[in-house]
């Protein structure tokens, strides 16, 4: 099969796996226990969260892992209480769903403007921030791959004594990424975009946050998330976040060679369009649409030539509406449905981007 539905989920790295499974045989203890077994699963998940610190520059006693991105996101969304929250058209679903789910806790719920581009406006082009306001914004959105500009609206937040979070579930593991550095409050990461295990993410939260339990039961991960740590799990992303720091470079460098490979033989295709093509984006993604085509019906005739790709989210799938991300930088719905994402991978090579283009002109051809 060619995978090219990377932004989707990865394939665990062997690496990762091979740090798992001693932790699924015979290191089985229970992490809060105070015998041996105990002892070197809590050690694991100290290793762990030490590298996921390492891979975004945070410090490790603020990384609070978590089931996945959803969760975090869910996490950084109830931490918003009495102010008025911005957040894009263009977030992910574990936002947008979240802050309907926490909305009683809002003064209200903004709009952040889209630009045609793929970027959210800037701070100076939207409704001026009150005293307090908070905002969500993604710091790269999963369908475009437009890289958001974070720094101006971190900028602006702070100035206005508000909280800012960002969902960096895309971002990390494909261009650097430091907490510090972007100043924001709450960071949100997944495991299994950077080919760690499903089931397994991390909260990134500063010094002037306050979070709250989401769930009892006890004192896990600083009392805050009660229940027994995936230690397994853990591991594997601890590991995948050591492995995402050392060959970040050469994974960008290998996969914008192969998207840059793609954009230019998708260019003879009559009237296809490369959505945020003008904007910095993801080295790994991009995201087309060609007038008159159903993108899930030409998704479904890849998958049947051996070929995953991806209509948008996953999260979204099957949905009859448009994109949410493209209608919000007012693509017509006509191209919308048409949308086709390619998100690559380190394993990806040349030929299967030239076997790709290669059957997708094909069944064109017979449209």
């Amino acid at each position: 099969m060619i995978y090219f539905d990377h932004n989707a989920t990865t394939q665990p790295d062997e690496r990762v796996l091979d740090a798992m499974l001693p932790y699924l045989q015979h290191l089985y203890g229970n992490p809060s226990s105070l015998y041996r077994l105990g002892r070197i699963a809590r050690s694991a998940i100290d290793t762990a969260r030490e590298q996921v610190a390492c891979l975004v520059d945070a410090p490790a006693s603020q990384v609070l892992f978590t089931s996945g991105g959803t969760e975090a996101n869910a996490f950084a969304m109830s931490s918003f209480q009495g102010c008025r929250l911005w957040r894009s058209a263009m977030e992910h679903p574990a936002i947008t769903e979240n802050i309907s789910n926490c909305v009683r806790k809002y003064q209200a719920v903004k709009a952040l403007a889209v630009e045609a581009s793929g970027v959210v406006s800037s701070p100076e082009a939207t409704e001026a921030l009150q005293h307090g306001d908070c905002v969500s914004l993604m710091l790269a959105n999963n369908e475009t791959g437009a890289i958001q500009p974070l720094s101006s609206w971190v900028e602006s937040v702070k100035a206005a004594g508000g909280l800012i979070h960002t969902d960096a579930v895309q971002a990390v593991g494909k261009m650097p990424v430091s907490f510090r550095d972007l100043h924001v409050d709450l960071m949100s990461l997944s495991s299994h975009k950077i080919y760690g295990p499903k089931g397994c993410g991390a909260l990134i939260w500063g010094a002037d946050v306050v979070l709250k339990p989401l769930q009892r039961g006890g004192d896990q991960e600083f009392g805050l998330r009660g229940g027994t740590e995936n230690v397994a799990a853990i591991v594997g992303f601890g590991k995948a976040a050591e492995l995402a720091k050392l060959e970040l470079e050469q994974r960008i460098s290998h996969t914008l060679s192969l998207r840059i490979r793609l954009e230019q033989q998708l260019k003879s295709i009559p009237g296809l369009v490369v959505f945020a093509e003008q904007v910095p984006r993801l080295a790994n993604t991009l995201q087309f649409g060609i007038p008159e085509m159903n993108g899930e019906m030409l998704l479904m005739q890849l998958d049947q030539k051996n070929i995953a790709v991806s209509s948008g989210s996953a999260c979204a799938t099957g949905s009859e509406q448009i994109s949410p991300v493209l209608e919000a930088m007012g693509v017509e719905a006509v191209l919308a449905k048409s949308a086709i994402r390619v998100s690559l991978g380190k394993s990806n090579t040349a030929l299967e981007v030239d076997q790709f283009v290669s059957v997708l002109k094909t069944l064109l051809a017979k449209h």
